[in-house]
């Protein structure tokens, strides 16, 4: 069972709390950042051990058919991520060491 706490302005701290129950079951949270960021097929398998029902999978790194499904969460990864890029003002050409630039290396963004 996850426990919540209060922060100023009655936030809910959900996202920390479920950040320390993996830490304590020796969850690996990533892959750093050098080799490529994102999730490894073994943390994935342990992370849906865990957490039954979860549709967690990992990134999208081949080659693949115009329109298929990878394709699509290739896409979608892209486009949402590329969001993301936006709003925190990065441009991955002057930071290529930061997490997001790492992992849309690893999907071919």
């Amino acid at each position: 069972m996850i426990q919540y706490t209060y922060r100023k302005g009655g936030h809910l701290d959900k996202a920390i709390k479920m950040f320390e129950k993996e830490a304590k079951a020796g969850f690996k949270a990533s892959r750093p950042t050098s080799k490529g960021a994102g999730m490894t097929k073994a943390d994935v398998r342990d992370y849906r051990r865990k957490n039954p029902g979860s549709k967690l999978k990992t990134a999208v790194t081949g080659k693949v058919k115009k329109g298929s499904k990878a394709a699509k969460r290739r896409a979608s990864y892209c486009r949402r991520s590329l969001g993301q890029m936006k709003m925190h003002n990065i441009n991955c050409s002057k930071t290529p060491e930061k997490r997001i630039c790492a992992a849309r290396r690893r999907w071919r963004c």
